[in-house]
């Protein structure tokens, strides 16, 4: 059965997207080879992701994982256009278990902030994997957002570094 799995970069002071949802900040950061990103990306099976991330997924220069997976994609929205390689869901739970039947036994990789913390709200997460890059944003789009929320516990499952990126994997309790 499919794992769901929160799968995302991180500035070091906790967030993911600079102002604005702008990616930008990534496409400098070149780290070199990362065996645990492409452990992962060998295991994904079908992606979940919300409208904010679809939006540049759908640009010539935003393939997913820059091009280095391919395979079934589910956006929970309303109100995008369709665009081919990507099938649209009103539904979060119906876009999880729709992921889940396309993945089998690999994971279901959820991209987007305010999807997975949806995932995580409706008891679908079940793994998280940071990638802790060493920068600084200031400001933007945090990990995990839940403001006077109680505080989401977590296992470590892998805690590793590839040149100058920390990463961080853990279970859901």
């Amino acid at each position: 059965m499919a794992k769901v799995l929160y799968h995302i970069t991180m500035s070091l002071d906790g967030f993911v997207a600079a102002p604005g949802d702008d990616m930008t900040w990534l496409s400098g950061l070149h780290a070199g080879p990362n065996p645990v990103v492409e452990r992962v990306i060998g295991g994904i099976g079908a992606i979940v992701m919300g409208h904010n991330t679809y939006a540049p997924a759908t640009t010539a220069e935003g393939k997913v994982y820059g091009g280095r997976w391919e395979g079934p994609i589910f956006v929970v929205t309303r109100s995008a256009a369709p665009s081919p390689g990507f099938t649209l869901v009103p539904d979060l739970g119906e876009a999880v278990s729709s992921a889940s039947a396309a993945a089998g036994d690999g994971y279901v990789a959820v991209l987007g902030a305010a999807t997975a913390r949806r995932c995580w709200e409706a008891g679908l997460l079940d793994e998280v994997l940071v990638h802790i890059a060493p920068v600084l944003l200031g400001d933007g789009v945090r990990l995990f957002e839940r403001p006077g929320g109680a505080p989401v516990r977590l296992e470590v499952l892998e805690l590793s570094h590839a040149g100058p990126i920390a990463n961080a994997w853990y279970r859901v309790r």
